[in-house]
């Protein structure tokens, strides 16, 4: 009996251990580099624009198959009942069956430059679609990278917040003590209760903001929203290389070089170009070369054989008196064979075909100022580009300076604060202050630290982004 329950409690621990392993596997560690690979494998944005990207060159490779020529077969069969012609005869039949086949070739051989101008066209569509593909990857990336830092902040929050509650229900417990002892009021301990339950709310709203932002980055990664994560905390203490100084003219130099918005705005200028040379194309004649084959059979096709059956006198010749004879034939009718037929009926074609458009009702001309409007239109689309990647890379600027200012401002104050609140709270359990003093120290150490967190990682997020429009990895 012993060993069964010794042997039921192995099994058991053996199962709790592998669902327990199972569990701490099951989490994944995601680091900044992970966030963003999965994010570029597996998010459908980059997909949908991987399709569109695919599109486009399906139509680049068809506008190069347009310049060959065009081979087709047209073979036919009938019955006929009626009077009807017979395939390759010049004779009529109540009732037929008939067989027709051609094939043709054509090519183009000039139509305006068009077939050309099409090709470089869509080259540069295929392009610009691959470039509209980076640019989703890119804004991607740096939403990646600001939901991370999100992450780390807000992690970094609830940390704080954790020992905030810690500190309150520290002073609390003192409170307490020194209420019962009679040194302290029922108003003292209701404010210290009340500290923890702000404290405790604090964590709470602290916690949805983290699990809020990780939400976040479960869904750019394509990832169910019960997918077990944690978030691999870089070291910020050793970025102390961050560069805060930067000369807007020469950020931008470098971004309109790099930037996808531009290149994408500049390659679509670029098919709108030669989209005009596709339609002025419409003003040219179009040369083509023709040929064919064709042959036919029809089973009342026949062919008429005369046999000779005997001979007919018809005079004499004068001075001999000889007999002359002359030969009788009767006539039949047999089919002619299906080989002979088609070798019979065999046609061949070739030649030129030239259309000149006269008169198309405006259509070209109307083609073409559409073409010219849509250019101009993309041109200042381009500079617009142009204008607000330079408005936006100023401001960046001026964001990470005053980042950086923040960032010394409230370093400076939280290390005041906590020195404040290390003498306050000496001088409290010295008894030299009361509650309410001890209690606005605490919570101007609560909130300098808070945000000395928040100004860190915003001065960090405001370098990255120059990093971003310089075309420069993104890293922690």
């Amino acid at each position: 009996m012993i060993p069964s329950i010794l042997k039921h409690s192995a099994i058991t621990s053996m199962l709790f251990l592998t669902i327990f392993s199972y569990k701490v596997n099951a989490q994944q560690v995601i680091t900044l580099q992970k966030a963003v690979d999965l994010t570029l494998q597996n998010n459908l944005n980059i997909k949908q624009a991987q399709f569109t990207e695919a599109l486009a060159d399906e139509d680049f490779k068809q506008s190069k198959f347009n310049v060959l020529p065009t081979l087709s077969a047209n073979p036919q069969a009938s019955y006929n009942h009626g009077k009807s012609q017979v395939a390759g005869a010049f004779t009529y039949a109540s009732s037929t069956i008939n067989l027709n086949g051609n094939a043709s070739l054509a090519i183009t051989l000039f139509q305006g430059g068009q077939l050309r101008n099409q090709i470089l066209q869509n080259k540069l569509i295929l392009d610009a679609d691959k470039t509209a593909t980076a640019k989703v990857k890119n804004d991607l990336i740096l939403n990646v990278v600001t939901n991370y830092l999100t992450i780390l902040t807000d992690q970094d929050l609830v940390i704080a917040a954790k020992q905030q509650v810690a500190l309150a229900q520290i002073t609390l417990d003192r409170t307490q003590k020194n209420f019962d002892a009679g040194n302290l009021t029922k108003a003292d301990l209701a404010q210290a209760q009340a500290q923890v339950s702000t404290a405790e709310l604090n964590l709470t709203n602290a916690q949805n903001q983290a699990d809020l932002a990780t939400l976040i980055l479960k869904q750019y990664m394509e990832m169910p929203a019960t997918a077990d994560i944690s978030i691999e905390k870089p070291d910020i203490s050793k970025l102390t290389d961050i560069k805060t100084i930067y000369d807007p003219s020469e950020v931008i130099k470098t971004a309109l070089t790099v930037n996808p918005d531009i290149k994408l705005a500049e390659t679509q200028q670029q098919t709108y170009l030669q989209a005009i040379k596709v339609a002025k194309g419409n003003y040219y004649p179009t040369l083509s070369l023709f040929g064919g084959i064709g042959s036919s059979y029809s089973n009342q096709a026949k062919t008429q054989t005369l046999i000779q059956s005997g001979v007919t006198p018809i005079g004499y010749v004068d001075g001999t008196n000889q007999l002359v004879l002359a030969p009788n034939y009767t006539s039949s009718l047999s089919p002619i064979s299906f080989s002979n037929q088609l070798d019979n009926n065999f046609n061949q074609s070739i030649g030129l075909s030239l259309q000149i458009p006269i008169f198309n009702r405006f259509t070209a001309q109307t083609s073409v100022r559409k073409a010219k409007l849509s250019y101009q239109n993309a041109e200042l689309a381009t500079q617009i580009a142009k204008n607000n990647l330079s408005k936006t890379i100023i401001q960046a600027v001026l964001d990470l300076h005053a980042s950086e200012k923040s960032y010394q401002s409230a370093l400076q104050t939280f290390e005041s604060n906590k020195e404040a609140l290390n003498v306050t709270k000496q001088r409290f359990e010295a008894g030299l202050v009361n509650t309410l003093d001890y209690n606005t120290a605490l919570t101007n150490y609560n909130k300098s630290q808070n945000d000395m967190i928040e100004a860190r990682y915003q001065m960090i997020f405001r370098s990255k982004v120059i990093d971003y429009y310089l075309g420069n990895t993104i890293s922690l």
